[in-house]
């Protein structure tokens, strides 16, 4: 699976395929990033779907949730562009640095550009479906 259906990947060159499929960014980060003035919504950082009451940063790579009736598995986190600069020049340097791009989730901003997963079982998610952290195999 390459993503979810109806729902396409802008530059998919460097977005998307099998790694990629997903990009999930949590409610509660870009709440924050407009707390801070950063004019940003539900879906302007590229994501597929938002997430809200799941702790984003305590994900790790491998780690399965449930989204409606798909389940995903998360590959690394994303990684922001210049399409972000439209929100302010300083975005980037809120949601991501050096620790991340390393793989080191004990970064202060670990998830919060957003986490790329994988689709292990591809299903119907719907507006308002649960996502939920599935237990560790």
């Amino acid at each position: 699976m390459i993503g979810l259906e109806g729902d396409g990947h802008a530059h998919p060159t460097i977005h998307g395929g099998p790694g990629k499929a997903i990009l999930l960014i949590a409610a509660e980060i870009v709440d924050a990033l407009a707390a801070r003035g950063y004019p940003v919504f539900y879906g302007a950082m590229g994501e597929n779907l938002t997430t809200h009451g799941i702790d984003i940063r305590a994900l790790r790579i491998g780690d399965r949730l449930r989204a409606g009736a798909a389940v995903l598995e998360i590959t690394q986190p994303r990684g922001p562009c210049t399409a972000l600069d439209v929100y302010g020049p300083s975005i980037k340097d809120e949601i991501y640095d050096l620790q991340v791009k390393l793989l080191d989730a004990m970064s202060p901003r670990w998830g919060m550009s957003g986490l790329y997963a994988s689709v292990i079982q591809p299903g119907e998610v719907q507006p308002g479906d649960p996502i939920e952290l599935l237990p560790a195999r």
